[in-house]
């Protein structure tokens, strides 16, 4: 763990667990050992107790129309297999719900981060729920004390949304053991947290009496991952089909992002994104500045998957005159100098180019959304202090939860909602022991074997976290076979990892989000 970066840089709604699962990698890269034992707190040491539901009505304008709709705050407990009088774990959740019109059935939609580690607050505050914390477009920090509105893009007028916080995270906790030990374990794994979450569905499907509904799944970063791995989970266990799943910044297979001295892939995949990003920043050729954001992708993917890749697999020497015309490309697309790219031996990492792209005004790029950038506290190194984009949204995601938990749906509790934590940790990728952490495979035979499932792929321009090139290379293996283009949807948006801070994507995300939804329910 470098002094550098910070726990929630690394987490920082995403997921950067490490790519051989069951390794004790997983802490180190994501928070340490001693780091995540040394953010636990006086919480921690008191029994997990339920929040009764609070239920409130309230009224929302969105494209224009009034929606009344209900909103529930409260814990569901997940008693496991043998139904024990004492829960395993209490899970906080907020539903939003709206009374059908006579004749119709509302879909219902489960909505979910990543981390490990993170609550849903940014789906929730940000892009789907009724009330939205307003950012500046133009990738300038808030200043505190920070808004809270109403979200005039929320879905709640196409479908009831159930925001939820896996155990460990918001106000979710897991149950104690006689000697007050946490039993958080239990829950902090791959394999584990879809047997929570898909409990968690379940319970709520069932006591609410929602099995008549269209249902979707809508995960952000690690939630993809999450939501993949459902897909399969909750038709194993429950029986029970979904109609869609909406992929915000997905990451399915993890070794289309950790680059290793034996995985080159990475370097691949995220080289489209180095070009957006550079784009932005005006640090291109006035031929390339000139050109769309769209185009100036298109052709670095062209070159990344071709010459790049080509070039990589063959172990061409950076010095040699190959070497030498492939770094000039990659300097031209990504605005870094050709004698940069040859010192990195033709492999510019994420972090290195954050550093580098606009280290002579001694700034850093933002990660899960480069079009911020913040000062560096010194010109030296190759990675940045922490992410520009983390420090301008962390704040005002956390002002604006707190506010409406308590102002709207009076949720009275002092005890901290975890926006973003490491007690999760260490993480459990038992069953991907030597291998890649991945659910792609998972999603794939769902598709086949749900012939109603529709998926939507939510891809920002600016994500360094999950570049879209990455998400592009794994929908291409899950189309390969069973003829399932047609209920696959890809869309690109000018922001970044949470592409929804920037109104104009979120407003064209709702637009192709209603398309979607319609498209999946057409019968």
């Amino acid at each position: 763990m470098t002094a550098s970066l910070s726990p929630a840089f690394l987490c920082s709604l995403l997921l950067l667990g490490p790519s051989l699962g069951g390794s004790s990698l997983t802490a180190s890269l994501l928070f340490g050992q001693d780091e995540a034992a040394a953010k636990k707190t006086e919480d921690d040491k008191t029994p997990a107790t339920a929040i009764a539901p609070v239920t409130t009505e309230h009224t929302v304008t969105i494209a224009g129309a009034e929606v009344a709709y209900t909103a529930t705050a409260g814990t569901l407990p997940l008693v496991g297999e043998d139904e024990q009088p004492d829960p395993d774990a209490q899970v906080f959740y907020v539903a939003y719900t709206v009374k059908p019109k006579e004749g119709e059935t509302r879909p219902l939609t489960f909505c979910f981060n990543g981390g490990p580690g993170s609550s849903s607050v940014w789906l929730h505050m940000g892009m789907l729920g009724p009330k939205i914390v307003p950012i500046p477009d133009d990738a300038s920090f808030p200043a505190p004390p920070y808004g809270l509105e109403d979200n005039a893009h929320s879905l709640l007028d196409k479908t009831d949304l159930v925001f939820i916080d896996p155990v460990g995270t918001g106000y979710s906790r897991a149950a104690r053991d006689d000697d007050k030990a946490s039993r958080q374990s239990e829950f902090s794994g791959y394999e584990k947290d879809l047997n929570s979450v898909g409990e968690f569905i379940h319970r709520y499907v069932t006591e609410n009496g929602r099995w008549g509904s269209p249902k979707f799944l809508l995960g952000e970063s690690y939630g993809t991952l999450r939501a993949a791995g459902l897909a399969g989970q909750l038709m194993d266990r429950y029986n029970m089909a979904l109609n869609g799943i909406v992929f915000v910044s997905s990451v399915l297979d993890f070794a289309t992002l950790l680059e290793d001295s034996n995985n080159d892939l990475p370097y691949v995949l995220f080289l489209p994104t180095l070009a957006t990003t550079a784009h932005y920043h005006g640090e291109l050729s006035e031929e390339w500045q000139n050109q769309n954001v769209q185009a100036v992708y298109d052709a670095a993917k062209q070159f990344a998957l071709g010459e790049y890749a080509t070039a990589l697999l063959k172990g061409v020497r950076p010095e040699s005159p190959e070497g030498r015309a492939i770094a000039k490309r990659i300097a031209e697309l990504t605005g870094l100098s050709e004698e940069f790219v040859v010192d990195s031996n033709l492999r510019v990492g994420m972090q290195r180019f954050g550093k580098e792209l606009l280290r002579d005004e001694n700034r850093t790029v933002g990660r899960f959304d480069s079009r911020y950038t913040a000062p560096a506290r010194e010109a030296a190194g190759d990675r940045g202090d922490f992410d520009a984009s983390g420090a301008a949204l962390f704040a005002p995601f956390t002002s604006a939860l707190y506010r409406h938990l308590r102002e709207n749906l009076k949720v009275e509790r002092g005890t901290p909602y975890e926006i973003l934590t490491g007690k999760v940790h260490p993480w459990d990728y038992e069953d991907f022991t030597n291998a890649y952490v991945r659910s792609d495979d998972t999603l794939a035979e769902a598709l086949v074997m749900n012939p109603a499932l529709h998926l939507f792929f939510a891809m920002g321009h600016y994500d360094l976290a999950t570049p879209p090139a990455a998400a592009e290379y794994t929908l291409n293996r899950l189309t390969l076979t069973g003829n399932v283009e047609d209920r696959v949807t890809a869309k690109f948006y000018p922001g970044g990892h949470m592409m929804y801070v920037h109104e104009p994507s979120l407003d064209q995300l709702r637009k192709d989000l209603v398309a979607f939804y319609a498209n999946a329910l057409e019968k």
